[in-house]
């Protein structure tokens, strides 16, 4: 049977927010966040994938997909910002208690839901989206973090070759196996929305904001004792930019996450959504969510 997606635009804070939706709205609700440079459309196959059973949103966050993109100098692009949007939107949906999805930027999101009020968050699965400093892969790190620590030209060069052509690509492929079954759409749509003009300075603000999120961590981790909510990690295990050790990290504070580590890399979706849509919904189904 076919499901419906809807794709509908709300204004929150008179911004509109693109969202992704489906399934009965009286159902368990999940949450998907996407990361970095996405969208809601990373989430286009698992949409109806959970909606039989589950109400299922999917927003795209304001400087990404097909929500607002207002300039540096009109918002305040910091993750604070983008929980502040996404909580918002939500609150006008009347979705009070959900679980929550999270890759790569859509992990500091939800950690600020979940921290600031812990219980709306049911149960959480991540794929690539890091509560831990382990995990970081060096490589891939220290040039953006030279730049959060020191932003000048010289710093600035290689945060801004995270938004080339060649390394949005290589987002999507390294750590593949069997590239021909990751869609060239994907980093087609992420690179023409990419270059829109000012785009740029919204994600170096981000990337300048990215240290916010690993100062987070402490205070997850004693969310994470405090609460003992369910977790799910669902992991590219070859992942250049959030290393396996990322998923293994969650059971210091969740001895009881559940973790798989699949032979796959950042987005992950692309190459293992069977898979990953099974341990999801027995998880789900497992935690009562």
């Amino acid at each position: 049977m076919s499901v419906a997606v809807h794709h509908r635009t709300a204004t929150v804070d008179g911004l509109d927010v693109f969202y992704r939706e489906a399934g009965d709205p009286r159902a368990p609700a999940v949450v998907l966040l996407h990361g970095f440079p996405t969208s809601s459309h990373m989430f286009r196959g698992l949409i109806p994938k959970l909606a039989d059973t589950y109400h299922v949103i999917a927003p795209d966050m304001i400087g990404f997909g097909y929500s607002a993109m207002p300039t540096v100098d009109a918002f305040d692009y910091s993750f604070d910002s983008l929980t502040d949007v996404t909580v918002g939107l939500l609150d006008q949906l009347g979705v009070e208690r959900f679980a929550v999805y999270v890759q790569d930027y859509g992990a500091p999101v939800a950690w600020r839901i979940a921290t600031r009020t812990p219980h709306r968050v049911t149960a959480i699965v991540t794929q690539n989206g890091n509560g831990y400093t382990d995990g970081f892969v060096k490589d891939f790190w220290d040039g953006l973090f030279a730049y959060t620590d020191d932003p000048t030209p010289e710093t600035e060069a290689p945060a801004r070759a995270a938004l080339s052509p060649g390394m949005v690509r290589w987002q999507y492929l390294n750590g593949v196996r069997d590239r021909s079954l990751v869609s060239p759409d994907t980093w087609s749509l992420d690179l023409a929305l990419l270059d829109r003009p000012g785009n740029d300075a919204v994600q170096l603000t981000l990337f300048r904001d990215y240290p916010t999120n690993v100062g987070l961590y402490p205070r997850l981790q004693q969310y994470f004792r405090d609460t003992r909510v369910p977790l799910l990690a669902v992991w590219g295990a070859n992942d250049e930019i959030f290393g396996p050790d990322g998923a293994r990290a969650f059971r210091r504070d969740l001895p009881d996450a559940e973790i798989h580590l699949l032979d796959t890399g950042h987005f992950a979706l692309e190459t293992h959504l069977e898979e990953i849509t099974g341990h999801m919904r027995d998880f789900l189904a497992r935690a009562g969510k």
